[in-house]
């Protein structure tokens, strides 16, 4: 697979994953003029990260406008991704979804800085696991 590709099986499109991901249990940062929703689920084979980019009509009015911030999304996410795939662990899958604030158009290096920091933050948070504290009858084994 390409390092810096975003084929169709890392976008994030069934009904019911999308609604589980923004029901309770998932998390979100936000950088604006980004919102990073996110949520941790079991793996079930294929990419172990999905994506959804959301750039609301209300935002743009003009589909042109629209479609810019998605491209620009899109681009920031290929090239920033390796941070946070390096991040999941093997047996966990991720489904995040972007989601665009602002009004007013922004400059396409503005966008991959901060999709930059958001997924450098997601990696940072799933790398720290919580420790399982020693069960009390293996210290006995071991004679502790």
């Amino acid at each position: 697979m390409k390092q810096f590709g975003f084929p169709k099986a890392e976008h994030l499109c069934l009904q019911s994953e999308i609604s589980q991901l923004f029901e309770a249990g998932s998390h979100s940062m936000t950088m604006f003029p980004l919102r990073v929703v996110y949520q941790e689920v079991p793996y079930q084979g294929g990419p172990h990260v999905k994506v959804l980019l959301s750039v609301s009509k209300r935002r743009f009015k003009h589909a042109v406008d629209r479609n810019r911030a998605k491209r620009q999304l899109r681009e920031a996410y290929r090239l920033h991704k390796a941070t946070l795939l390096e991040a999941v662990p093997e047996t966990m899958g991720l489904h995040l979804a972007f989601i665009w604030l602002s009004d007013r158009p922004v400059h396409t290096r503005q966008i991959q800085q901060r999709v930059a920091v958001l997924l450098t933050r997601m990696a940072e948070k799933l790398a720290v696991q919580p420790v399982e504290p020693l069960a009390v009858d293996s210290m006995k084994e071991e004679g502790v």
